[in-house]
């Protein structure tokens, strides 16, 4: 299975590429923008993509919507510090930072 991470911080992007592995993913992309988080979509259509809120230019919503506007539904999960901006995105699965292994466990149950 392949994630997309869409994280501008890298220590926190590599904190969650180690806990997907624990939960099967095998590869993953990794971008800081909007722009690269599309780019990598399109090279490789991911199983699952975790998005923080803000990030480089921009915030995880709009890079998720360019995605899935593009690409059709996808599974996402919102790890963020910010989890009230996602009150009015429906069916949002929001994992908060720090990131708690079981939490993000039971949001990847798709």
């Amino acid at each position: 299975m392949h994630a997309l991470i869409i994280e501008d911080e890298m220590l926190i992007a590599l904190e969650i590429e180690q806990l997907l592995r624990d939960l099967g993913y095998e590869s993953f992309d990794w971008a800081d923008s909007p722009p690269s988080a599309l780019a990598c979509a399109r090279g490789q259509r991911p199983d699952l993509i975790t998005a923080d809120l803000r990030i480089i230019g921009g915030t995880g919503i709009e890079a998720v919507s360019a995605i899935t506007e593009e690409l059709g539904p996808l599974p996402v999960v919102y790890v963020t510090a910010n989890a009230d901006l996602l009150r009015g995105e429906p069916g949002a699965k929001v994992v908060s930072k720090p990131i708690q292994p079981r939490r993000l466990a039971e949001a990847c149950a798709f």
